[in-house]
């Protein structure tokens, strides 16, 4: 007969041990489950925000290489957690829920000339010492600015919509709003809020990696600025951290794509911003992204 299928107390009086000792076992190999599991999902995060053209196989080689013995399913399992996908065309993690409606990509070769004209949100996911968060951010695509962001240990709508309730109470409304097709932001609750506002909803195309690059950008500055330098252990240290670096961020961190303006200065002003989505894949030939905005595929997950 299987174990399983004897009672704890009379395999204990079988061995001659206590139940605590049998308990105090299971929670050892529980403590190492999770532990190595923290291991590999900080790996992956680290490795996908060095390469964020990786996908599952190249991920999986990778930890291999780091004498990891895991195999390409468990790898997809742990990339859906932490909201992963390669930024080569293909299925990823980004999914919507199969009743929620789909809206097609807006901002193909659009000029965005002012500030609230386009915003765009996505999610990333923080590690902590014990467990992990997801953080999302609404940024201004003209002047680069962050105008919202929320941390969550969930990946549920609620926090996107408290998120996006915060921008338009405090920035106003814009014409345009970019999402992925991640199931939070193709929700009744995350949509509804914006076509009652009269706000035009736009979706990245599965497998356009720059259909939403600046706020991917904006992970990879984040992580490589704070987070991993920092290296926080609590949910309420990473929130106030986070709140220090959004407002340096904002306030007081040149960038190079609006000619060393901050954000906050290109916002207010409504000079020296500006942004342009052209397809690569096109016969068009201009480009207007700068080598600063080349950044990270992050989408949300179901």
């Amino acid at each position: 007969m299987p174990d399983e299928a004897i009672a704890v107390s009379t395999q204990c009086k079988l061995l001659a041990i206590t139940r605590s000792v049998v308990y105090a076992h299971k929670k050892r190999q529980q403590d190492t489950v999770d532990e190595d599991e923290g291991l590999l999902l900080r790996l992956l995060d680290e490795e996908y925000t060095r390469h964020p053209f990786y996908g599952t196989r190249r991920m999986t080689q990778y930890l291999r290489g780091l004498g990891h013995f895991i195999n390409r399913k468990r790898v997809q399992r742990l990339m859906q957690t932490l909201g992963l996908s390669g930024m080569a065309p293909g299925p990823n993690t980004s999914k919507p829920h199969p009743q929620h409606t789909l809206y097609p990509y807006l901002l193909r070769g659009v000029d965005v000339i002012a500030p609230n004209q386009v915003w765009s949100t996505d999610i990333t996911y923080i590690r902590l010492l014990h467990g992990f968060v997801y953080l999302v951010a609404i940024i201004d695509w003209y002047s680069r600015k962050v105008l919202a962001w929320r941390l969550s240990n969930t990946m549920d709508a609620g926090f996107c919509v408290d998120c996006l309730e915060e921008a338009i109470k405090n920035y106003g409304l814009p014409k345009i709003f970019n999402t992925d097709q991640g199931s939070q932001f193709t929700s009744d609750s995350f949509t509804g809020m914006l076509i009652e506002q009269g706000i035009t909803l736009s979706m990245d195309g599965r497998g356009r990696a720059l259909d939403n690059i600046f706020v991917e950008r904006l992970w990879r500055t984040v992580k490589y600025e704070d987070v991993y330098l920092k290296g926080y252990e609590t949910l309420p240290t990473l929130l106030l951290g986070l709140t220090d670096y959004f407002l340096f961020y904002n306030g007081e961190r040149r960038h190079q794509s609006l000619g060393y303006a901050t954000p906050n200065a290109v916002y207010l002003t409504a000079t020296g911003g500006g942004a342009k989505i052209v397809d690569r894949f096109s016969s068009e030939r201009e480009v207007t992204l700068p080598a600063e905005e080349l950044g990270q595929r992050q989408p949300a997950a179901v």
